[in-house]
């Protein structure tokens, strides 16, 4: 905060923010004729749209003062902006111009009082912004004089003797020195103790408190050629303050880092060992699966964060020495080929039967942002021979990515159905990991200690030339930092180095290589000489043959066969080439526009069409990681793109799909784009009125990742806190989701510990897909459009123990993930079924007489036919043992649950080949005043109608009793049931179980035995807290605490993603400086507990191919028949019967709100429409209940396929419904009381309201405007959206 004032008027405090496209209006009224003379006459939302950085001044009221855009070329038209600098530099004396460091002013206007100060402000805050900037150029036409406000800032420039122009403008500049000038850094005197003890006592008081008072002083007078302190001042007082070292526990830092790409921080060596040798020959990588997966580099470490001045202290790491109670490894843990990594040794052999066999590894999966950051056989210094410079080590070679994480990264080029898992196959054994050796001395140092005034902090990096000038026979600055340590301005300059496994360091490491000093970073189009170059840096890409090949495209054609269009970029350093860019222009604009949400981050009409980009390879030396969004904006700029895009796709896809990229090293710049839902449109019915095909083409599903103008200078808030989330449970997906889809934050420490890893990597199977009801929170496309792989780093175990007291979990097998924050969603699964013990021989053994309840827990292993199904990994296990040791045999199967699920593998069994004949479907009782799974009489007797019509014996009301009569034995070759009357005895080959859910036992001891409250479930708050202030759960998992009295409710009543988004949405305030402080709950509202709104749903293909969908409100479980008994439950509207498989049946509340809808149909059915009616006024589906009672609605399946109603499907009709909802709330000028407060007020007096109200209220809508409003708003959500609903008529169009 500053303040500004006018002459002889007020002073007002201003505050400095990001432009923001809505504030469009309110600065053109800013707009003057000066601002016209000075810069044409534009349009203001298009130049903050591309505008690469654009400032915002606003007072305490949020008036605008003052704005101000910047582009990084000159708006004039004399010259193109991929060729200002040599225009400006055969005009000016500009050598010291480069696109690095320097900014062109397009637009400033501000409040005419306030003019000077709003300038002066503006002008500091955006060299404080951008740290590499010097130069600040203003364009003035010719004729034109700056107005006084920059005129006191800009200064004209003075053209050289040999000037040829430019005729048509003159160039005016401000300097850095004459606004925030680069800070003088000395080495530290004693005397500066007194300047620097305020800065630290402010930030923390661990370092005084810890050394005592004068430690500072004590640190600057035991200075020698090893240890020095320096320090930043500014107009004769010390600012800053950094102390730096040159021992550095390089084995230690090697033992818990991946310090490959930097050649473990040692000089080059004759006798280093930097590949595996040749022989023998390992044996190949398992394929990727969602069962068996790749195994590659886990990052945790261990220890407790230590208490710093904002990062400062490393000790540790620098000097040696371990934390107390810490051992170090005698050597480092080997890297295995192919980013494996290898856990504790050790098998679990507990798990659900029919699922893959554990395996004696543990399974690692890093996130694909930093895979190219991974342990390399091939280091930055590796192919140079004696360092004689610092560019001659640095950038002749430059892995781009690392070959340890080749298998990794590589899509695979498997066949889908080569990847079926198979029950109980032992995959490949991994062989160790490949450790390179380093025999030369070290080539690092360390910083201490570092702090900074914090209204200097920005120029942070100035502390670096000098550090490097004390230790010139060294490369690498280091700097350890505690994770929950935010992540401060000087380390942007650094490379955070990837963890590795086993780590006792519980610090981020940050590098910095003396490289990273040189200014002279300068991108150009490519050329054929840069091809050696290209090769050497991308030596160990993935796909770099296919990235080579498209350089020799560009470098013959400058176009594909085709004729599309290339575009080659190379970025120079001391003329090597350091990184590489190959672009063509985005063909599926259109569909990207119709399927993802880009217009979060652009106005689309305010882009050009040749303006899309599309990223295809990208690589960059990792010690020039740093410069990747200046890299990303020269291509921006020298491409003429706004924006650029780049695809993931998943696993499953095509080789010929994936071939065409390479993961590029620049991933965590850009920002995850989230896909949108679709409409399913009726396209023979719509003819000439559907979507263009561009929209609606079916393609392979894909996530997209984007960067535009306006995101190159912004930079994101990184989070280095370790955040685990256990169970990939649709609660946890929804919750990682949300936290890597935040665009302005970077989670680099996000972990999911699943025994089958993230969803989704298998390719999509109808029959394996349909195995399970769905609950429409996550389909199986819905995964490859999220790629959470790109940002979330997955361990394959099974959690068995918390230790709450060093903050880690341990996996099966023994491995420790640390954390700061541990998120429980493991959810509940279908266990194996215990036996009540109960012997059917006995007379009169029912099941009021069992010995033992049929709801306790079996504890063991099972027998091994006995398959229970939770996933799809599951489903995939279940179907191959069927397939291979069922099907082709004889025996009978028994299905035993009366679960949706139970159904829904029935169906599955019968339409694998399975005749009904072999199939029992044993149904247990119901608990007393429970519903059955559909809660609906006449679906539940269509499903038994197409039960019997297909042979499934259906036995009602049993619980098991024994399997093989009581005798034992690790297969189930009988089973017998108990119920009111008769016992049942069946054999079987196979017992698949869908009794009941349950907490896995394994996560219920690691919790009970962590000392959480556990009561029958796992208790929390109403803001997700357990016991534990770091361990959070969410989902089936838990329950609310007895103290709010609601003990009917928990999670699992509501939709599951809903809850994972307010999981995120309630933490997301300790990470995210853009939010509010959360304000701890009222007395009040800490009594009760949260509820949520969204739909819990239901889908399901059921036996005799039925398609079945249940949408309804949050409830507890009641029988249909008690909800309708009560008074206010509305009415139903039901077409169709289920004889005739055409069933629909809408819920209509007494507020006129569809509440439930529910489908039983043997056609296809759009889901994903008929889910959007819940919650939707009957008015709005054309006067829906009128239209039934006339009797004008025989069918609601072809009412809802009416043209008419897709706007209703559409992704952003519920933004349009809270516009007309916000017109209606807002009060007119005139100070009228608003519709809804007229309304409330009439409701208060008397719930029913007369017809003369009515017709007040109508007449009140119209004459206040509000109907054309809605009108207007309407017409404009049907334009704006035209490329989805063409088949609307546009006014002027009849």
């Amino acid at each position: 905060m500053t303040s500004v004032s006018s002459p002889g008027g007020p002073t007002e405090v201003i505050n400095a923010r990001r432009t923001e496209s809505l504030d469009a209006p309110r600065i053109q009224q800013l707009s003057t004729t000066a601002t016209e003379q000075l810069f044409g006459r534009v349009n203001v939302v298009s130049v903050i749209e591309k505008a690469n950085l654009a400032v915002t001044l606003c007072n305490e009221q949020d008036d605008i003062l003052g704005h101000a855009a910047l582009y990084d070329y000159p708006n004039t038209p004399e010259v193109d902006q991929a060729e200002w600098q040599p225009w400006l530099g055969q005009n000016y004396d500009t050598g010291n111009c480069t696109p690095l460091n320097t900014l062109f002013i397009h637009y400033f206007v501000a409040r005419k009082e306030y003019a000077h100060g709003c300038a002066q402000e503006i002008i500091r805050t955006i060299f404080n912004a951008v740290p590499d900037l010097h130069f600040c150029f203003l364009v003035v036409p010719q004729g034109v004089f700056p107005e006084p406000a920059l005129s006191a800032i800009f200064k004209p420039m003075e053209k050289l003797d040999s000037a040829k122009g430019p005729d048509g403008c003159s160039i005016f500049v401000s300097h850095r020195h004459e606004q925030a000038p680069v800070l003088h850094v000395r080495k530290a005197r004693v005397e500066d103790h007194d300047d620097l003890t305020p800065i630290f006592n402010r930030q923390s008081d661990v370092l005084s408190t810890k050394y005592g008072d004068y430690f500072l002083a004590e640190l600057i007078e035991a200075q020698d050629e090893n240890n020095h302190c320096v320090i930043a001042e500014f107009e004769g007082s010390a600012i800053g303050f950094m102390s730096v070292c040159s021992e550095v526990n390089r084995a230690l830092l090697a033992e818990c880092f991946e310090l490959g790409p930097f050649h473990g921080l040692c000089k080059p060596h004759p006798d280093d060992v930097l590949e595996p040798p040749r022989e023998p020959t390992p044996p190949p990588a398992p394929e990727p699966s969602e069962t068996a997966p790749t195994t590659a580099e886990k990052r945790p470490s261990s220890a407790a964060s230590q208490a710093s001045v904002k990062s400062k202290r490393s000790e540790t790491a620098m000097t040696g020495e371990v934390p107390e109670g810490k051992e170090v490894p005698e050597k480092a843990a080997a890297p295995s080929p192919a980013g494996s990594v290898t856990g504790t040794p050790q098998t679990d052999k507990r798990g659900s039967k029919g699922s893959i066999a554990d395996t004696a590894e543990l399974k690692v999966k890093p996130k694909l942002s930093e895979a190219h950051m991974g342990e390399s056989s091939t280091s930055l210094l590796s192919e140079s021979s004696v360092a004689t410079s610092v560019m001659s080590e640095a950038s002749k070679v430059g892995s781009a990515k690392s070959a340890a994480s080749r298998t990794e990264l590589a899509f695979p080029t498997t066949a889908p159905e080569q990847r079926s898992p198979s029950p109980g196959e032992e995959p490949p054994t991994v062989p160790p990991r490949f450790t390179p050796v380093y025999r030369g001395e070290s080539n690092a140092f360390c910083i201490h200690l570092f702090c900074i005034d914090e209204r200097f902090e920005m120029r942070s990096q100035d502390f670096l030339p000098h550090i490097f000038s004390l230790f010139p026979e060294k490369d690498f600055a280091v700097m350890t930092v505690p994770h929950l340590v935010p992540e401060f301005p000087l380390l942007q300059n650094f490379v955070r180095v990837t963890p590795r496994v086993p780590s006792i360091l519980a610090q981020e490491l940050y590098v910095f290589h003396r490289a990273g000093l040189l200014k002279d970073f300068v991108v150009r189009p490519a050329t054929s000489e840069d091809t050696s170059g290209v090769e050497g840096l991308v030596h160990s890409v993935e796909g770099r043959e296919q990235l080579l090949k498209d350089l020799q495209q560009y470098n013959e054609a400058r176009r594909d066969p085709d004729g599309t269009e290339i575009q080659s970029y190379v970025a120079l350093s001391q003329q090597q080439v350091v990184g590489v860019a190959i672009v063509r222009r985005e063909e599926n604009v259109e569909y990207i526009r119709s399927h993802y949400n880009v217009e979060d981050f652009i106005y689309y009409n305010h882009h050009a069409r040749a303006e899309h980009g599309h990223i295809h390879h990208l690589a960059l030396n990792p010690i020039f990681q740093h410069y990747s969004k200046h890299f990303l904006k020269e291509v921006l700029r020298l491409s003429h793109k706004s924006c650029l895009y780049y695809p993931i796709f998943p696993p499953y896809a095509l080789q010929e799909t994936l071939v065409h990229h390479s993961l590029i090293t620049a991933l965590n710049e850009m920002v995850p784009v989230r896909a949108r839902r679709q409409i399913a449109y009726p396209l023979e019915r719509l003819g000439i009125n559907a979507p263009s095909h561009r929209v609606s083409k079916q393609q392979d599903c894909y996530a997209v990742n984007h960067i535009n103008r306006k995101l190159t200078l912004e930079p994101k808030v990184t989070i280095n806190a370790r955040i685990v989330v256990v169970g990939a449970s649709d609660v946890g997906l929804s919750y990682l989701e949300t936290l890597a889809f935040c665009p302005h934050l970077r989670f680099n420490n996000i972990t999911l510990i699943s025994t089958h890893g993230l969803p989704g990597e298998m390719a999509p199977e109808d029959l394996r897909i349909n195995f399970l009801g769905k609950s429409h929170c996550y389909l199986h496309a819905d995964h490859g459009l999220n790629s959470l792989r790109s940002w979330v780093n997955v361990v394959f175990g099974k959690m068995v123990s918390i230790n709450r007291q060093t903050k880690h979990v341990i996996v099966a097998g023994g491995t420790k993930v640390p954390y700061d924050h541990l998120v429980l969603c493991t959810g509940e699964q279908y266990q194996v079924p215990a036996p009540t013990g109960a012997d059917i021989t006995q007379e009169d053994m029912t099941n009021a007489t069992l010995p033992n309840s049929p709801h306790r827990r079996y504890l063991g292993d099972g027998p091994r036919n006995v398959l229970t199904v939770n996933d799809n990994t599951g489903a995939a296990s279940a179907l191959h043992t069927l397939r291979y040791d069922f099907l082709n045999t004889e025996g009978q199967l028994i299905v035993y649950g009366n679960s949706l699920d139970a159904y829904t593998c029935v169906h599955t069994l019968l339409t694998l080949g399975v005749p009904g004949s072999r199939i029992s479907l044993v149904e247990p009782p119901l608990k007393p005043h429970e519903p059955t799974c559909f809660n609906n009489p006449l679906v539940e007797a269509g499903v038994q109608h197409e039960l019997r019509e297909a042979g499934v014996a259906v036995h009602s009301g049993y619980y098991l009793a024994q399997w093989n009569d009581g005798m034992g034995g690790d297969l189930v070759q009988s089973a017998s049931f108990t119920s009111k009357s008769e016992p049942l005895r069946l054999e079987c080959s196979f017992f698949l179980s869908f009794f009941q859910k349950m907490v896995d036992y394994d996560a219920f001891k690691a919790a009970n035995d962590a000392c959480l409250v556990y009561d029958g479930k796992l208790v929390i708050d109403s803001t997700f807290h357990t016991n534990d202030s770091c361990i959070r759960a969410a989902g089936p998992l838990t329950k609310f605490a007895r103290r709010y009295h609601a003990d009917q409710w928990t999670h699992a009543n509501f939709n599951s993603k809903e809850v994972g988004f307010q999981l995120a949405a309630n933490m997301l305030h300790l990470f995210d400086p853009t939010l509010e402080n959360e304000l701890p709950p009222t007395p009040e509202m800490d009594q009760l507990i949260p509820m949520y709104d969204s739909a819990k749903i239901q889908a399901a293909v059921l036996p005799g191919g039925v398609n079945y969908l249940h949408v309804g409100k949050p409830n507890l479980k009641v029988s249909l028949d008690t909800y309708m008994s009560s008074g206010d439950y509305g009415r139903e509207l039901i077409t169709g019967s289920i004889e005739g498989g055409n069933f629909f049946r809408l819920h209509v509340n007494q507020y006129r709100t569809v509440e439930t809808v529910t489908c039983y149909s043997k056609q296809p059915i759009e889901i994903t429409n008929l889910i959007c009616l819940y919650g939707i006024h009957e008015r709005y589906l054309n006067n829906l209940a009128a239209r039934f009672d006339e009797g004008l609605v025989k069918d609601f399946y072809s009412y809802f396929r009416e043209p008419w109603c897709l706007a209703i499907f559409h992704d952003r009709f519920t933004d349009f419904r809270h516009e007309v909802r916000e017109i209606l709330l807002n009060r007119p000028p005139s100070d009228e009381e608003s519709l809804e407060e007229q309304v409330r007020q009439m409701i208060d007096e008397d719930m029913v309201l007369s017809k003369d109200q009515r017709r007040h209220l109508v007449d009140t809508f119209k004459d206040s405007g509000a109907k054309r409003s809605v009108e207007t708003r309407l017409l404009s959500y049907l334009s704006y959206n035209y490329y989805h609903l063409p088949m609307y008529a546009k006014p002027g169009m009849v």
